[in-house]
C-alpha cells in the first residue's frame, strides 16, 4: 500500500506532456485531449441524431457547427482571461493578448498563448451557436438541447489534459491522496483539482444531462441546466484548485472562478425561467431502429 501511496503522490513527476516531437515541433497530450474531446462530442452527437427523432441533422451539419463551436471556444476563451483573469497587464501589453509573442529583454519573443477562460469560452461557443443558427436558420433551443448533455464527457478530457501538463494543480493538503507537480511553488502535496474537476464537471454532470435527456422540459433548457451543473461542481472544487496567483482571493475566501461561477448559476435560473414562459416543450419521441442509416 505504501508503494502505491508512493507511486501517486510522485506521478506528476514523471510525466512527460510532449506526446512526440520532430524538430522544434511538438505534439503535447493537451493538444490531443481537446481534439478527443471534440470527436468524442461529434459522435455522441451524431448518435443522438440517429435515436431521437427531434434533431433533424446529417453529419456535414454537425461538422459545420463544431467548427464554429471550436472557433468560440478559442476566441472566447482567450478572450475571457485576457478580460476576468489579466486585463491590467494586457492593457500594457495589447499585442501579448492575440498574438502569440511577448516582450522581453531582448525584444519580441515568440511564447505561444498563456491563459484560456472556461467562462470566456463558455460564452465564446454561445455567440457562435447564435450566429450559427442565424446563419443557417435552425433552432438554436434544439441545438442546444442536443449538444448540452454531450459536451461535459468531452471536457473530462480537457482537463486530463491539464492534469498531463502539470497545471491548475490545487491547494496543499496532508492527506495522502494529494500529489506533488513539479512546476508548483514548494514540493508540499497538493490537490489534484484538475481530476477532481475532470469528474464532477465531467463525468457526473454527463451521466446527470443524459439520464434526463429525453424528458419534457421546455426547448433549450439543456444549455441552463448545464450551465447550472457545471457552475455548481466547479465552484466547491475550486475550494481545492490553488487560486491564480497575480490574483489570489478577490472577494473575501472566493476566486475569481467561484465568483464567476455564481454568475453562471444565476444566469441559468433567470434563462430557464425565461425558456420556461416563452419555449414550447418538443416531442422527444425516439427514432425507430431502421430509420437513419
Amino acid at each position: 500500500m505504501d508503494a502505491f501511496i508512493g507511486w501517486w503522490q510522485e506521478l506528476p513527476t514523471h510525466m512527460d506532456p510532449v506526446l512526440f516531437s520532430i524538430g522544434s515541433f511538438e505534439l503535447k497530450y493537451y493538444g490531443l485531449m481537446y481534439l478527443v474531446a471534440f470527436v468524442l462530442t461529434y459522435v455522441l452527437a451524431l448518435y443522438r441524431t440517429r435515436t431521437e427523432s427531434r434533431f433533424p441533422y446529417n453529419s456535414d451539419f454537425l461538422q459545420s457547427f463544431l467548427t464554429y463551436q471550436v472557433l468560440g471556444v478559442i476566441i472566447g476563451g482567450r478572450v475571457g482571461y485576457v478580460i476576468f483573469y489579466n486585463l491590467p497587464y494586457y492593457l500594457s501589453h495589447p499585442l501579448e493578448a492575440f498574438l502569440p509573442i511577448a516582450m522581453g529583454p531582448g525584444g519580441i519573443e515568440f511564447r505561444g498563448f498563456a491563459g484560456m477562460s472556461y467562462h470566456g469560452g463558455l460564452l465564446g461557443v454561445i455567440v457562435a451557436g447564435y450566429l450559427f443558427t442565424r446563419k443557417y436558420k435552425v433552432s438554436f433551443g434544439n441545438l442546444a438541447d442536443l449538444f448540452a448533455p454531450v459536451v461535459p464527457l468531452g471536457y473530462t478530457f480537457g482537463r486530463l489534459g491539464n492534469f498531463i501538463n502539470g497545471e491548475l494543480w490545487g491547494r496543499t493538503t496532508e492527506s495522502a491522496i494529494g500529489m506533488i507537480f513539479p512546476d508548483a511553488p514548494g514540493l508540499d502535496l497538493r490537490h489534484a483539482s484538475q481530476l477532481y474537476e475532470g469528474f464532477f464537471e465531467g463525468i457526473v454532470l454527463f451521466l446527470i444531462l443524459w439520464s434526463i435527456r429525453r424528458r419534457a422540459f421546455p426547448e433549450g433548457s439543456m444549455m441552463p441546466f448545464y450551465i447550472f451543473g457545471y457552475g455548481f461542481f466547479r465552484f466547491f472544487i475550486e475550494f481545492y484548485r490553488e487560486p491564480d496567483e497575480h490574483l489570489g482571493f478577490v472577494l473575501f475566501s472566493l476566486s475569481m472562478g467561484q465568483l464567476l461561477c455564481i454568475a453562471m448559476m444565476i444566469a441559468a435560473i433567470a434563462i430557464f425561467i425565461w425558456m420556461k414562459k416563452n419555449n414550447p416543450i418538443p416531442d422527444i419521441a425516439p427514432v425507430k431502429a431502421d430509420r437513419k442509416k
